[in-house]
């Protein structure tokens, strides 16, 4: 279905629009930015937004027999690098995520830390607090579910550019259509996944990953948008799994980007004494 005639798209359009969101254009007017310059834009939106960040997160799964569960989560995050410029490649480097757990009791004070690197598997740690346990998470978990909810342990820090191969398929009025394939396809249970990206905020409106049947199978949908501190970020976000009809929604309050954040708290040290001053 082509997004013009999609609601979810029109909506997503005017949602963007009226809050004013956008870089300025890519290039020339005239002349239509590669593939590899849409995908740069849009991994630094989704990741990379000034040097470090900080969200207070409210997270809703929902399953087919509208059972909800919910959680409540403090998300740090810190770049290696010191470029915040998306026109290059300078912006790209190791990042460490923070994610601790305050609601509901059973995964009170858990936390989940990242370590994202660009030329090697990322390092993951899940401290689970009721056993005083430190789980290392396998690189080939990295595709399975996060805290039981419909999004992955890669979504958390995203996928690697690398992995894929991309490819500019189409341009439908707003948006830019990008197919993505797997280089290592036998790693993925996925054979491919596409994004309408926006073309002035280049945020990803919408992910539809496909399974080897080439049936879509799990989505990624944006509810809601705002310019925090001169950056486009999604405040409302919806991932659904079509087979088990379970949705999950992430809302983000208290958004800061450039927060004062020290490297030693991302540390496994830490997954047992938070940083309460940082979390708040």
């Amino acid at each position: 279905m082509h997004s013009r005639a999609h609601p979810l798209y029109r909506c997503a359009a005017i949602l963007l629009a009226a809050v004013g969101l956008g870089y300025a254009p890519l290039g020339a007017a005239e002349q239509a930015p590669t593939v590899e310059q849409i995908v740069h834009r849009a991994n630094y939106t989704s990741y990379y937004q000034g040097k470090s960040g900080r969200a207070q997160v409210s997270m809703t799964i929902t399953d087919s027999q509208l059972r909800v569960r919910q959680r409540e989560l403090t998300i740090l995050r810190l770049d290696a690098s010191d470029s915040d410029n998306p026109d290059d490649a300078s912006y790209q480097s190791d990042q460490k995520f923070y994610l601790y757990f305050k609601r509901p009791a059973d995964v009170n004070k858990m936390v989940f830390l990242v370590w994202k690197h660009l030329a090697s598997d990322d390092d993951r740690w899940l401290y689970l607090p009721d056993m005083d346990l430190v789980k290392r998470i396998a690189a080939s978990d990295q595709r399975t579910s996060f805290v039981g909810s419909d999004h992955f342990y890669e979504d958390v820090s995203g996928r690697s550019l690398e992995a894929d191969h991309h490819q500019l398929t189409g341009s439908d009025g707003d948006y830019y259509i990008i197919n993505n394939t797997p280089l290592a396809p036998d790693q993925v249970e996925f054979s491919r996944y596409e994004m309408y990206i926006h073309k002035s905020s280049f945020i990803p409106v919408q992910t539809t990953y496909y399974d080897k049947q080439g049936e879509p199978y799990r989505v990624a949908t944006v509810l809601a948008v705002s310019e925090i501190e001169g950056y486009p970020t999604v405040t409302s976000a919806k991932m659904q799994d079509l087979r088990s009809g379970s949705t999950t929604v992430m809302n983000y309050t208290a958004v800061d980007y450039n927060v004062a954040l020290d490297d030693e708290l991302f540390t496994e040290r830490y997954l047992r004494r938070p940083p309460r001053a940082q979390l708040r």
